[in-house]
């Protein structure tokens, strides 16, 4: 595996041991074990319907999600006794797969409200829009991007993208990304995938990723892969794992370690609420 320098933040260690967890009655994780450490890429990979989307939203603290079995903890604190908004400060966050509108709130307002709920006092204003204007511009984001409401109006692309914003204005330890790269075209997905990986260097977060697109995992080069299949890791490997997973699929991996691969039951996506939201406001996801 690819080892990273750490550099002043020092280490961080998200772990999760045998983790259950049911939604509505129906138990989706099954015994997950996963530990991820600062500067590590991990990419998440399995058929849609097998857990990949319920691990983060359970991490996060999604209400709708219950752990029944097992720990989440974070740099030896107990995450599963955390409100949303506290798991937030203490350095995770979750880039959503269906990023929501805010309406009348701006993205200014609403970042900069994220970053001073974190802070023992406020952001100057020329701080705040230097590190503003830096971010836009490296995801190539329109220039009245400050002054629009947050989501309202965005493109699929350009709601990922902000998302990208929110993490690198909040400098994570811990962050999951699910399915940022939907919605992208080539040229989009190459500059989001550059974003990221210069937030990995710079700031040494972790990085949890999940994608269907064997493209995108070449342009991060993830340093561990998962495999999840019916609510377990079944396997974990590295990047060569992605390459043979698009080539042959997961059928040769259920077979080979006896587990069934869940179809997915089509279903309204839940409502999120973006982790920035959860920073600002004591609130769970709704």
């Amino acid at each position: 595996m690819t080892k990273r320098k750490i550099g002043e933040r020092g280490m961080s260690t998200l772990n999760i041991k045998n983790l259950h967890v049911e939604i509505e009655g129906k138990e989706i994780l099954k015994g997950v074990d996963l530990s991820v450490n600062s500067a590590e890429i991990h990419a998440l990979m399995g058929p849609n319907g097998n857990g990949k989307s319920t691990l983060l939203a359970a991490i996060m603290g999604h209400p709708k999600y219950t752990v029944t079995q097992g720990e989440i903890t974070f740099d030896g604190q107990d995450v599963l006794k955390m409100a949303v908004n506290e798991r937030s400060k203490i350095g995770l966050f979750l880039g959503m797969q269906y990023p929501m509108e805010v309406a009348g709130v701006t993205n200014s307002d609403f970042l900069k409200a994220a970053l001073n709920s974190r802070r023992t006092s406020p952001i100057p204003l020329f701080t705040f829009i230097r590190t503003l204007e830096k971010a836009v511009n490296l995801l190539q984001m329109k220039s009245d991007l400050a002054h629009r409401y947050v989501n309202e109006g965005f493109s699929g692309g350009e709601k990922k993208r902000n998302e990208i914003l929110q993490m690198i204005l909040l400098e994570p330890k811990i962050a999951m990304l699910d399915e940022i790269d939907s919605g992208l075209d080539v040229d989009a997905m190459k500059i989001v995938a550059a974003a990221i990986l210069e937030q990995s260097v710079k700031s040494q977060v972790g990085l949890i990723i999940v994608s269907h697109y064997e493209r995108f995992y070449q342009l991060i080069q993830p340093t561990h892969v998962h495999v999840i299949l019916d609510g377990k890791i079944v396997l974990s490997g590295n990047h060569d794992l992605v390459n043979r997973i698009d080539t042959e699929g997961y059928d040769w991996i259920a077979q080979a370690y006896g587990v069934q691969i869940v179809k997915e039951i089509k279903t309204r996506p839940v409502t999120a609420t973006s982790i920035g939201t959860c920073a600002v406001k004591e609130r769970g996801m709704e």
